[in-house]
């Protein structure tokens, strides 16, 4: 049993809307991720997505609404619901649920796999608390059903 600097190891996270595993526990993972643009429209039938923003701020599309999060905000994504995370600037993030969820079905763009997050905003990849310069590559999520 081990302290987790989450902050540090979120910093360190080499793409953006990748997950990296921290620790688990009540059979949840309990991950951090960075964000930047936004991932595409998806939904998770399988599971409640819960997100804790630590730096930075997140906007959780909905098909109806938008949620703003930002340092401290904490918000449960029932499973099934559809939703499009979209951060302007880099946002840094805890995930809490059973499975990793960073991969297409799960909304990762598939930029993000070709964009490391080093490579695209050097500096902030290596200072905790820079905000990084959104990739030209990353695009946000397409318009909503509703015309929003």
């Amino acid at each position: 049993m081990e302290k987790i600097n989450v902050a540090r190891e979120a910093a360190e996270v080499a793409e953006f809307w990748s997950q990296r595993v921290l620790a688990s526990g009540n059979g949840n993972l309990f991950k951090v991720a960075r964000g930047i643009g936004s991932t595409n429209w998806h939904s998770h039938d399988d599971q409640d997505e819960v997100f804790l923003v630590i730096e930075g701020h997140i906007t959780i599309q909905l098909r109806d609404r938008d949620i703003d999060l930002e340092p401290g905000d904490l918000l449960v994504i029932p499973r099934g619901t559809e939703h499009c995370p979209i951060a302007h600037e880099e946002a840094r993030f805890l995930l809490v649920g059973p499975e990793v969820t960073s991969n297409a079905a799960g909304g990762k763009p598939d930029w993000s796999y070709t964009t490391p997050a080093k490579a695209c905003c050097p500096d902030a990849a290596d200072s905790p608390g820079r905000q990084a310069p959104r990739p030209a590559s990353a695009q946000p999520c397409s318009a909503r059903h509703d015309g929003h």
